[in-house]
């Protein structure tokens, strides 16, 4: 803990810089409580930990708010002083009676509410859901910044990111999704953008380094950056992810596999359309390539040119894969108002841009020409290369 209570009253609050020898002449004089359970704390300044407060063994308030690492103190301490030296009102260790919650920092900006929350340890997705919802529905907006530790690259534009990590997932105003994170020992804030995940654990992804001396609490709020992606390297990646699935299936990919076959498709010959990568993928925890053949043999197989399609008929085959569970959407506590539907929705505007379909009214796409399936490995690699081309030039002209 970093901060108490004098007997009187008085708070003490270590967020700050206080000197060695002040401390030391502080404790010979008071004596220190706690501010959710009022029992006596100690106050610890050893030379091999951050200076902090400390519960006897005996308290049960300890249990609660006591097991924190170094890097947990060290980086609510370094977060806190960066927003008092940008002139953000801010309270360390905030504790609220009515929600019985205790952000490591509570502060407000630009008339909202915030509690922050520097997470060092894995916490079960049931306590992390609670936890934010309470915040939600009792004016705070969440803010949960995971330690740096947790992020693991598999190389520069990779990343491998479990259901924890994702729980961080926060919205900018432009709608991009994001995860900040934080090391209080490099002293930089890491930003991980544009994610577009190609398999359940595996995305791509900007992984961008801030140093807490010259970034602001906006770019961290609202950050605006945008980090296109390679259609080639996540066609490679795709391909190689889709090839070990198909040669080393588990039992839960055999459904799919089969069912692919009674269509009459083989997974070695999907054709480049489906597979593609949309902004809003990362709401999906099924794999793109997935979900996108679901849409494919429920809906687009069976259209002809100049055949109409509705986002009803989308919106059928997405529920129906949703309720046989073959389609798992991802529970992302701080990401609302956003349906996973609108990876559908952006999926079928991407069609629209490579000239597949042609958007007749809001909800009615008309087909322009059939998605082809190739009946060899050559057919599809001459494939590939066109659609490459085609896939660079439509964007760019967007």
């Amino acid at each position: 803990m970093l901060t108490a209570l004098t007997k009187t009253g008085k708070k003490i609050c270590l967020g700050f810089d206080y000197k060695k020898e002040t401390l030391m002449s502080l404790r010979d004089k008071e004596e220190f409580v706690c501010p959710v359970c009022r029992e006596t704390v100690l106050l610890r300044l050893g030379d091999q930990r951050i200076f902090h407060f400390a519960h006897k063994q005996s308290s049960q308030c300890r249990e609660l708010y006591e097991n924190e690492t170094y890097e947990h103190l060290e980086g609510k301490r370094q977060l806190f002083q960066w927003l008092i030296k940008q002139n953000i009102a801010s309270v360390l260790e905030y504790y609220d009676r009515n929600i019985q919650q205790r952000p490591d920092i509570m502060f407000k900006y630009n008339g909202q509410r915030y509690a922050l929350e520097y997470q060092c340890s894995t916490v079960p997705d049931k306590v992390f859901t609670k936890r934010t919802n309470t915040y939600l529905e009792n004016g705070y907006t969440p803010l949960w910044v995971i330690s740096s530790s947790h992020l693991h690259q598999k190389r520069k534009d990779l990343i491998t990111l479990s259901n924890f990590q994702y729980s961080f997932l926060r919205t900018a105003s432009s709608g991009r999704l994001y995860i900040p994170a934080y090391c209080p020992e490099k002293q930089l804030f890491q930003l991980v953008e544009s994610i577009t995940p190609f398999s359940i654990k595996n995305s791509f992804a900007h992984l961008s380094s801030l140093p807490i001396q010259t970034i602001e609490l906006d770019s961290i709020l609202d950050p605006q950056n945008d980090h296109p992606l390679s259609q080639a390297s996540w066609n490679r990646e795709v391909e190689r992810y889709m090839f070990n699935w198909a040669l080393h299936p588990r039992t839960e990919h055999k459904p799919f596999l089969q069912e692919i076959y009674n269509k009459g498709l083989n997974i070695f010959l999907i054709p480049l359309e489906i597979g593609l990568p949309v902004a809003h993928s990362v709401l999906i925890q099924t794999p793109p390539f997935i979900w996108q053949t679901y849409l494919f043999v429920d809906v687009l197989a069976h259209k002809n040119p100049q055949d109409i399609i509705t986002l009803k008929e989308i919106n059928t085959s997405y529920q129906k894969r949703m309720h046989k569970k073959q389609i798992i959407v991802r529970h992302l506590p701080q990401v609302k108002n956003v349906t996973p539907f609108i990876a559908m929705i952006e999926y079928i505007q991407l069609l629209e841009k490579l000239n597949f379909l042609n958007k007749k009214g809001d909800t009615i796409f008309e087909v322009q020409k059939k998605i082809q399936i190739p009946h060899s490995n050559r057919e599809r690699e001459e494939a590939k290369q066109n659609f490459l081309a085609k896939y660079e030039n439509a964007l760019s002209r967007w």
